[in-house]
């Protein structure tokens, strides 16, 4: 799991809103699985409708200007933006995402690698509706500021607990990575944190970054596919 800060500012935060609250809503349950129709009670703007349409852009537009995004998830393909609310004791119970995901009437598709929730409410605003992921070490709850985004493995089982007060109103979506291995994945990921600490602290034409660089990319080139 992953928490990345400001993926959208707060101005885009309101832009988002302003957007999807005015947005036709409807039954959660319009893009769920067999199994997560059972566990899903919330809300969800339609999919397809133009204000999805347009509050997707500017979240597409603001992950393609994230590098730390970019760094962990190596996307090839996103599935277009959704947008769900959680109110009046509303849950996701346990459940786990489908691993392949389609846009209906296109021939887009793909493996679902990743989940990603971006928050666009405050977490003061509401009580409950944390995101709450399972794995191997236990379970992880996550509650993050307007315009921050965690990332998590979708194979995960995972849930949203029950909204007691307030709204809960985030974006989500899931990405195949060009990487298609979980732990591949994070090595890659860590040399380039590492990468860019080292061109900060001795510059870019380091012969230790030039080479761990060359390394990088190698391993990219066995690794990824495009």
């Amino acid at each position: 799991m992953i928490n990345i800060e400001g993926i959208l500012d707060a101005e885009a935060v309101a832009e988002v809103r302003e957007i999807v609250d005015t947005g036709p809503w409807v039954d959660g349950n319009e893009t769920s699985g067999h199994q997560s129709r059972l566990a899903k009670r919330n809300r969800q703007l339609k999919q397809g409708c133009d204000e999805a349409a347009r509050a997707g852009r500017i979240v597409l537009q603001a992950l393609g200007n994230a590098p730390e995004f970019i760094a962990a998830a190596l996307p090839l393909k996103i599935f277009p933006p959704l947008f769900n609310r959680y109110e009046g004791g509303e849950a996701f119970g346990a459940h786990v995402d489908n691993s392949i995901r389609g846009v209906a009437g296109s021939d887009f598709r793909i493996r679902s690698d990743l989940s990603c929730t971006l928050f666009l409410e405050p977490p003061e605003a509401y009580e409950g509706g944390e995101l709450v992921v399972e794995d191997l070490f236990g379970e992880h709850s996550v509650k993050l500021g307007a315009g921050d985004m965690v990332l998590y493995s979708a194979s995960s089982v995972h849930r949203v607990e029950p909204v007691t007060r307030g709204a809960r109103t985030a974006c989500f979506f899931w990405l195949q990575s060009m990487v298609r291995d979980g732990g591949a994945r994070e090595h890659l990921y860590r040399l380039d944190r590492s990468i860019r600490t080292l061109s900060e602290e001795r510059g870019g034409g380091d012969r230790v970054v030039v080479d761990l660089t060359n390394l990088y990319h190698n391993l990219m080139r066995r690794w990824a596919d495009t």
